[in-house]
């Protein structure tokens, strides 16, 4: 075997090995970034699930509204009639 062929199969067998090294990392990586996913996708499902719209609490404004002014008016034909 001549240095040239010697060399040549050193430098192969580096980059193989880098390539090896690197797979193995970006592999990992990977994973980590699923399970990232993952959690982020079940939080949206969370802050869905268990919040409350804009609209939803504008509406439950407008309906205590309501029912106050009700009271309100209830009160003042009390305190006139007496």
């Amino acid at each position: 075997m001549d240095m040239t062929t010697l060399l040549w199969n050193g430098a192969l067998t580096v980059a193989a090995g880098f390539f090896g090294v690197m797979s193995f990392l970006v592999k990992d990586k990977i994973a980590k970034i699923d399970a990232i996913d993952k959690t982020l996708t079940d939080t949206r499902v969370e802050v869905a699930r268990d919040n409350v719209t804009k609209a939803e609490v504008q509406n439950l404004e407008r309906h205590i509204d309501a029912r106050f002014n009700r009271l309100e008016e209830k009160i003042d034909r009390l305190i006139e009639t007496r």
